[in-house]
């Protein structure tokens, strides 16, 4: 490809959309443009890199035996609703895009396909002769985010590989879910990508274990915990970790204590000279479940804990047996709206009555009841007295009638000793997900009667796994991790091309000349190649090279006249001028070896 006849549009300055490095790059370096709020046109160049992307990705899911398959865009809603994620999915703060036929149809825009694929399962797979099978697709998503960002990182279209088995039994699963970890590691180790296995909470897909694929970098959205023995790694979501202990309360009796205007935590303590791990605190919240109803929480952790409020949600789900589609802190502005209290913010205790809750509008008129295991544990502790400006000092569980139901609901943190190893200590780290597997286990077969006939004639419900990459967004979670100051450095093996020519002067006829000559015998050899024949300055496309990517660059410049020319590698920007036939050769023995 000539870069005369290339869409090449390249910006000098930083695009005020842009907030990360990687995003900036891809709108600078003319790959990607944006064409609505998270939504992109994949530009040539761009459009080359997920195909190499899509290449590994195909070629190592055929290796590991699934089969590629297309599934459509457009899902009927019978189908979610046989599920129960189509509410969900649609109503409120739902990701689904949903539309209406002119019959008056609902449909919904795939976001993702456990749906479809567990119906066609439960009409074309009906014997255990079957099983198992492994079937992948690779196409675009549709998400209808809250907050697109990120350019391809979080946006509201995009390209996925997703992928489906089903199972006569769970020990079958768990055989295909390791051989498709085997499979990811080897893709992003093809891509060029530094990607770490964490163990993570399976959202809203569900399902028995799960683990993510996280590309470190700075930019990333996650924290994830990385043992410093390498042995433990887990989204923050999920980890888990050994917190320091908590600093008694000296002997007392229990007792009320005037706190005026105290309502935090750190002015509490700074006032009255207790220790944050001294205090039980309460949190409200209201959870939205699946059947749209509103559910109170009240959640107390020890004073010195963070939230978490993922596992908070995964305790309701599994208190009620019913999905949570959000949960949220309780304002005073929702107090008043649903007409109840007046709760005293700030210095609510564990025991805060249900009797608040009695005209509630909307909400169910009893509080779910949680402690984390560190508020648990507490032998006595200090708690809000459920009126203003007061506290309790010297309070047992016992006094207050019992612990509430106990689970783990605390942010692990960084320098805490790990469980698996207490001589160990988690780090912190950011990443980029580009990767999830899944096992589902009977969640969705059970949910849509998508059954099979078993070895002993019996029906029975397909045991399934789940497994997804973000092409797209593997695509710039790499340019990411790889970039300096003058633009992107592709790793070789998903780069546009592999070699970029750059003549100097194009109306040189010497260096035009030889500049032809270098690329005929790189297509010649099979080499993806770009020849700059453009008549601009030579400072103009050393930096377009730059920012561009390509791994290898032959610049023929003044020295052609003697057949010298210059062998620069990307990377590192290092440089060697030499005879061309011999630059030639020993770029070829690197890329062709």
């Amino acid at each position: 490809m000539r870069v005369s006849r290339l869409l090449l549009v390249t910006l000098r300055d930083v695009p005020a959309e842009a907030e990360i490095t990687s995003h900036q790059l891809l709108l600078r370096a003319g790959y990607i443009r944006r064409v609505g709020s998270g939504i992109y046109a994949y530009l040539p160049l761009m459009w080359k890199v997920l195909q190499r992307i899509t290449a590994i990705v195909r070629d190592e899911l055929n290796r590991a035996g699934a089969q590629e398959t297309l599934l459509p865009q457009l899902h009927p809603a019978e189908l979610w609703q046989r599920s129960g994620r189509w509410q969900g999915y649609t109503a409120g703060e739902g990701i689904m895009f949903h539309l209406e036929d002119r019959q008056g149809r609902e449909l919904g825009l795939g976001p993702t396909h456990e749906e479809v694929i567990t119906s066609l399962a439960g009409e074309l797979l009906q014997s255990y002769r079957q099983l198992p099978i492994n079937l992948y697709q690779i196409q675009t998503k549709f998400r209808d985010e809250i907050r697109p960002r990120f350019g391809l990182m979080r946006g509201r279209e995009f390209i996925m590989k997703d992928a489906y088995s089903f199972h006569a039994s769970e020990a079958d699963l768990q055989c295909t879910y390791a051989d498709m970890d085997q499979a990811y590691r080897r893709i992003f180790a093809r891509c060029g990508l530094e990607a770490v296995p964490v163990d993570a909470d399976s959202g809203a897909i569900g399902g028995a274990a799960s683990q993510e694929f996280m590309v470190t970098a700075d930019a990333g959205e996650d924290l994830i915990l990385i043992s410093d023995d390498g042995s433990y790694a887990a989204n923050q979501e999920k980890a888990v970790s050994i917190p320091s202990a908590a600093i008694p309360l000296p002997p007392g009796d229990e007792a009320i204590v005037a706190t005026p205007g105290e309502k935090t935590i750190d002015s509490l303590c700074g006032a009255q000279g207790w220790h944050p791990s001294q205090l039980a605190k309460v949190l409200l919240m209201v959870a939205r479940l699946e059947d749209n109803s509103m559910q109170p929480v009240l959640v107390t952790l020890r004073g010195d804990q963070e939230l978490n409020p993922v596992k908070l949600v995964n305790g309701i789900s599994k208190h009620l047996n019913q999905g949570v589609l959000d949960c949220r802190p309780i304002s005073e502005d929702e107090q008043e709206r649903q007409g109840i209290g007046p709760i005293p913010f700030g210095f609510v205790g564990p025991d805060l009555p249900d009797t608040l809750l009695s005209k509630a509008s909307r909400w169910k008129p009893s509080f779910l009841r949680f402690a984390d295991h560190t508020a648990a544990e507490l032998d006595q502790f200090i708690c809000g007295a459920n009126q203003p400006d007061r506290h309790r000092c010297h309070l047992s569980w016992e006094q207050l009638g019992g612990c509430p139901e106990t689970m783990d609901l605390r942010n692990a943190r960084a320098g805490e000793n790990c469980i698996h190893n207490t001589e160990a200590t988690p780090q912190e780290k950011r990443g980029i997900e580009v990767g999830h597997i899944f096992q589902l286990g009977r969640k969705y077969s059970e949910a849509m009667d998508s059954r099979f006939t078993n070895e002993n004639g019996k029906t029975e419900a397909f045991w399934m796994g789940c497994y997804g990459i973000g092409v797209s967004r593997l695509a710039q979670a790499a340019v990411e991790q790889h970039h300096d100051d003058s633009g992107i450095c592709w790793p070789a093996a998903i780069a546009p091309f592999e070699v970029i020519v750059v003549v100097a002067n194009i109306q040189d006829d010497t260096q035009s000349q030889l500049g032809e000559k270098l690329y005929a015998a790189l297509i010649e050899a099979g080499i993806e190649a770009l020849l700059d024949d453009r008549k601009e300055r030579a400072g103009v496309k050393f930096k377009d090279a730059d920012l561009i990517g390509i791994p290898w660059r032959i610049v023929v410049g003044r020295d052609a006249a003697n057949g010298t020319v210059e062998l620069v590698r990307r990377q590192d920007k290092s440089l060697e001028k030499l005879p061309h036939a011999e630059a030639l050769a020993n770029l070829l023995r690197t890329l062709r070896p």
